[in-house]
Formats: structure tokens, C-alpha cells, sequence
């Protein structure tokens, strides 16, 4: 009823809101976030193998991760799905705890269990 009135007082100018395509929280912002956070913390791990330099590390799991989040958005941008800068966002932050996930296991659980003496 309060939708005939305002296009009755308002005319035809009236517009309802539409739900948002792109919702911040929504299940493809989720695999966003979790395949970041997954790519980053592989890609520290295997620097790991390479290097010592944690910076080195942090750097490789960050360029990996958000360099696929910024293919994955090229190639819907190209026409291959849509693209999102929300989903990239998500990707951001999906790199930043998974980094941030390698490097607390890798200073406070591996890196004391390594720096203990052998047992005989």
C-alpha cells in the first residue's frame, strides 16, 4: 500500500531496492578467502625449502596467492566468469592470513622444534 501511495505522490520516479549481485559475505567470497589463505601458506612452506630468509618466504606466498587472485579476475574480466573487486579483496585478506598462519606455526611451533638438541 505505501508503494501505490509514493508512486502515486512521487510518479513513476520511484525505484525499489534490489538485492546487491555482489555481496560482501557470500559463499564464492568464502572460497575466495580459503583458496588465498591456502595458496599463500603453500607458498611460504615451500620457500621454506628454499630459504631461510622469512621475508623471502612472506614474499613468495604473497605473490603467488595474490597473483592468482589477480589472473582469476583477468579471466573473468576477459569474459570467463564476472569479475568482482570484492572478490579480490577477499583474496587479499585470504593471503594476509595465510601468511600470517605459516608464519606464526613457522616461528612458534617448527622453528623451536628444529632448534632443539637431539636426543641420543
Amino acid at each position: 500500500m505505501r508503494a501505490l501511495v509514493l508512486t502515486v505522490l512521487l510518479g513513476s520516479s520511484v525505484t525499489f531496492a534490489q538485492p546487491d549481485p555482489d555481496p560482501w559475505l557470500a559463499p564464492d567470497k568464502a572460497l575466495h578467502f580459503s583458496v588465498s589463505a591456502t595458496i599463500a601458506g603453500a607458498g611460504y612452506v615451500g620457500a621454506a625449502f628454499l630459504t631461510d630468509d622469512v621475508r623471502l618466504r612472506l614474499l613468495a606466498g604473497g605473490a603467488l596467492a595474490v597473483t592468482a587472485g589477480a589472473a582469476k579476475e583477468l579471466a573473468d574480466l576477459a569474459g570467463l566468469g564476472t569479475p568482482s573487486w570484492k572478490d579480490f579483496t577477499w583474496d587479499l585478506f585470504g593471503t594476509a592470513t595465510g601468511l600470517l598462519s605459516a608464519w606464526l606455526i613457522d616461528h612458534f611451533i617448527v622453528t623451536p622444534l628444529l632448534a632443539r638438541p637431539a636426543v641420543r
